[in-house]
């Protein structure tokens, strides 16, 4: 018997994996965390299997679950919504299957982040202007972030930041981000991105609020922000492709001496 961690990306059905597919297809069990993965996700699963929204379920109640099938000999397929290594709160489960000897393994999927910039159609790290992205998440009401884990410290490096469970806390970004990004700087807000009532909405630090507020969206929505979002740089083509930049796969062509 094994425990499957499935990552189901965004929410999207067709961002499934191939392999994801067909675990959740083979598994007798599946439990999946349905206010962030729609239910047409786990509707390969097979013909009279045990198909549990998690959504109201404690950890407690999960690997009751879980315990449960390792009684009957049956695989699980623990479906979360991204990417599992992201905020998918798999690490305390991991820990009771361990302390009870059950086997399992993690299967990845498709983060939130690069759906959100395939949405925007845009590549998140632009040559000279932003080569790093960090993930990242606002405390609220959910654990407290660790010491030095802050924004100001982030935007310091002036990387491109995917900020998760930040929406109504926009004024707070604002506040600690303008004094490094500057008031202008380009900001998108994905709403329930890879779902069919997907929405983008793009601004600055200093408009952001007021649109999302129109919007009157509050929750399950991803805020990438940096210079990188501009729509526009004047910046230098990657020395991926450089002609006058030779690699292994690309060695430098050697004039012929005639």
């Amino acid at each position: 018997m094994k425990v499957y961690f499935i990552g189901a990306g965004p929410g999207d059905p067709e961002l499934l994996t191939l392999k994801a597919a067909r675990i959740i297809g083979a598994c007798r069990v599946c439990l999946y965390a349905g206010s962030l993965v729609p239910a047409e996700v786990v509707a390969c699963a097979p013909e009279g299997a045990r198909v549990m929204d998690t959504a109201p379920m404690t950890l407690d109640d999960t690997h009751a679950e879980i315990l449960a099938a390792r009684e009957r000999g049956e695989d699980v397929a623990r479906v979360h919504s991204g990417d599992p290594s992201l905020y998918g709160a798999i690490a305390e489960q991991i820990r009771r299957l361990k302390a009870d000897g059950i086997d399992y393994e993690v299967i990845p999927g498709v983060p939130a982040y690069a759906a959100a910039a395939a949405a925007l159609g845009q590549e998140l790290t632009i040559p000279e202007v932003a080569q790093s992205i960090v993930l990242t998440r606002m405390s609220m009401k959910s654990t407290s972030m660790p010491e030095g884990e802050t924004l100001e410290n982030f935007a310091r490096t002036g990387a491109t930041l995917a900020i998760h469970l930040g929406i109504r806390a926009l004024r707070e970004i604002e506040r600690q981000l303008a004094p490094y990004y500057g008031a202008d700087c380009p900001l998108a807000v994905i709403y329930r991105v890879g779902w069919p009532d997907q929405q983008i909405i793009r601004g600055t630090l200093s408009d952001i609020h007021a649109k999302v507020r129109a919007a009157k969206i509050t929750r399950t929505a991803l805020i990438l922000v940096g210079p990188a979002l501009a729509d526009s740089h004047g910046f230098p083509d990657s020395a991926l492709y450089d002609a006058g930049k030779p690699h292994v796969l690309r060695p430098r062509v050697k004039e012929r001496v005639r």
